[in-house]
């Protein structure tokens, strides 16, 4: 098992790819805690790790509150004694352009994904460099690299943590800790069904477009998932500052 002892930190866990990454973990020897905002789905991943063998923990965090990423980092090293992977996941999609979008959409956003990031690994690093190894992953986006249509506010949250990665693994590859980030493409999640109907759009018609890249379909969150786990993994041991787009080839083409 890739992550045999390992103890993982996963935020917006709760459903979609945070989900989907905290079981694969869990199937891979990982402890792992999640956090969200909705206490029942949570307790509900909780129970599914745990009925199929692995161990596992649910914080309720808003990851926008400096306090709350604060206490979720301290609930899991006094539960665990540790942390060495932190999945940086929670975020929130508003299909705005830069008109449209309010204030409050873009605090929200903003603050969900980059935000949210930031305080966590703030709260996370120094167990981390105590111990001298670790491994932090954000979820960025394809749009993160290339940018899209009607999301302005996520791209810019995205496109951050890029950038954010990078200055992250320049700072602390001293310390042994690698920090990159996962972008995905497309990706069958409630998330997405959301942003079609935000769009005006059916399922059909929204995934027909979606699919329009070399691969010629969307991807599934066990896809986005085993690339989290080579990122926190020992096999991308010599892997830091990258974002590893995983979308079927859509910003190849």
């Amino acid at each position: 098992m890739r992550l045999e002892g390992k103890v993982a930190l996963i935020t917006g866990g709760t459903s979609g790819i945070g989900r989907a990454t905290a079981e694969r973990f869990a199937r891979e020897g990982a402890a792992v805690v999640i956090t969200g905002r909705n206490t029942e789905r949570g307790d509900e991943v909780v129970q599914a790790i745990v009925e199929n063998g692995g161990e596992a923990l649910f914080i309720r965090t808003d990851v926008r509150f400096a306090d709350e990423c604060r206490r979720a980092v301290e609930g899991t090293l006094e539960h665990f004694g540790k942390i060495d992977v932190l999945f940086n996941n929670a975020g929130v999609f508003h299909p705005k352009t830069v008109p449209d979008c309010t204030e409050e959409e873009w605090d929200e956003t903003i603050d969900s994904s980059l935000k949210g990031a930031f305080l966590m690994s703030k709260y996370v690093l120094p167990s981390m460099i105590e111990r001298g190894s670790g491994s932090i992953i954000h979820t960025s986006s394809g749009w993160g690299i290339l940018g899209g249509d009607k999301a302005a506010a996520y791209c810019a949250a995205k496109g951050g943590l890029v950038v954010m990665a990078k200055a992250m693994a320049i700072d602390h590859g001293a310390d042994g800790i690698r920090v990159n980030c996962v972008c995905p493409g497309d990706v069958k999640t409630p998330m997405l069904s959301d942003d079609a109907a935000k769009r005006g759009l059916s399922w059909d018609e929204y995934a027909a477009g979606a699919a329009e890249r070399p691969l010629g379909r969307i991807g599934t969150v066990e896809e986005i998932a085993n690339a989290v786990l080579f990122l926190a993994s020992d096999e991308s041991s010599f892997v830091t500052g990258e974002a590893l787009v995983v979308d079927g080839g859509g910003v190849a083409g």
